[in-house]
């Protein structure tokens, strides 16, 4: 662990020679710093595909990503699509559409769809979060309408602002993070360690690994190996509550529409 995160976490830090000059870059963001710059995000196509251990592939999903403009500002436009196994057995397929500035990442909207019912669609201003939810065996849809004690990145798409703020040794970055499921922002930690190789699907790439963690209790929630370019995303390993390791990889595709 570098030395600039365990003491932001509050652990034992290693000992470091006196000789050796400091020169890690703790960030501390909130959403709208001027250090983000989504602009690194240009249109692509990818799809991911989700193991547990050296197991098969469980899930799969493509991501396509637009840029926009929507009453006057630059936007991303995300559009998800995937199928997961159904809780109670068979396949799900799901959609979600997502749409965040394009230099601050500060989300906009969020609108997710399944085969079985479900449905979430909020719009997020500030520290607002309203529209209307919906679980597969309700009849009908109910409100929501959240104020969080302050504004959040999206939690599902926390690989996007290591690149945004850009790819260095020993950078720390601290922000807060936000999901549908979520009444509040939850502080994470992104620790960017280094640039190396790494294989995904056959392809030897030279990625960085970052590793990103809750700040309340220092809980290791995700290894990634990320890009500047598309993919951006290439590789990631999650600490499953059992012990497992939940594997993501990621590879361009063809976007929608194209020859």
């Amino acid at each position: 662990m570098h030395a600039a995160l365990c003491v932001l976490l509050a652990l034992p830090c290693p000992v470091v020679s006196a000789s050796v000059p400091a020169t890690s870059d703790t960030i501390r963001l909130v959403v709208g710093s001027k250090e983000i710059d989504g602009r690194v995000y240009q249109p692509h196509a990818a799809r991911v595909r989700i193991r547990v251990g050296d197991g098969p592939v469980s899930t799969e999903w493509t991501n396509e990503l637009t840029l926009g403009d929507s009453a006057g500002r630059r936007v991303m436009r995300w559009v998800t699509k995937g199928t997961r196994p159904a809780p109670g057995g068979g396949t799900m397929n799901w959609e979600l559409r997502q749409t965040y500035d394009l230099i601050t990442l500060r989300p906009y909207g969020y609108h997710s769809t399944n085969s079985l019912g479900g449905l979430i669609q909020v719009a997020i201003n500030g520290n607002n979060v309203r529209g209307t939810k919906k679980a597969p065996n309700d009849a009908a849809a109910e409100p929501v309408d959240i104020t969080l004690d302050q504004p959040g990145f999206f939690a599902g798409a926390s690989d996007l602002l290591p690149a945004a703020v850009g790819f260095e040794p020993g950078k720390v970055v601290l922000a807060p993070f936000w999901s549908p499921a979520m009444t509040k922002a939850e502080m994470r930690v992104f620790s960017i360690i280094d640039k190396g190789p790494i294989d995904v699907e056959g392809e030897r790439l030279e990625a960085w690994k970052v590793e990103e963690y809750r700040y309340s209790d220092k809980k290791l929630l995700a290894t990634w190996y990320l890009l500047d370019k598309s993919p951006y995303m290439v590789y990631g390993e999650v600490p499953l509550p059992n012990g497992q390791t939940q594997k993501m990889s990621e590879v361009a595709i063809p976007m929608s529409g194209s020859k």
